[in-house]
């Protein structure tokens, strides 16, 4: 499941902080889900907007101002609005990627703290 990606993937943040401070930093924007209506309206009314990464690091590295990552599992898709997300927020300065396990979303991470 992609929580359980998502778990293991913090579960290495969380004990890589010692040679990676940057990593304490890193959280997970909960957009997801399934809500009744009125819950979703009152998130929706707080500002919650469909599509917005799962995960974001706000560290800047080299040309970026922070990194976000959308976790996928099995043969998910990106939706329009995670696409059209992915897009912008790359025109606004930030990397972004698509992962499908916590071990890809790792690299991803270690390759972007590294300047890569």
């Amino acid at each position: 499941m992609e929580s359980d990606e998502q778990k293991n993937l913090f579960k290495w943040a969380a004990g890589n902080r010692g040679k990676h401070p940057e990593l304490e930093l890193m959280f997970h924007i909960p957009n997801g889900g399934k809500r009744d209506a009125v819950t979703g309206a009152n998130l929706k009314a707080q500002g919650v907007k469909a599509g917005v990464p799962d995960i974001c690091l706000p560290v800047p590295r080299g040309a970026f101002h922070g990194l976000y990552i959308e976790m996928k599992y099995g043969k998910n898709k990106l939706t329009a609005d995670q696409k059209w997300w992915l897009v912008a927020l790359s025109q606004q300065g930030y990397a972004t990627a698509v992962c499908y396990t916590w071990e890809s979303a790792k690299t991803v991470i270690l390759s972007y703290l590294g300047g890569g």
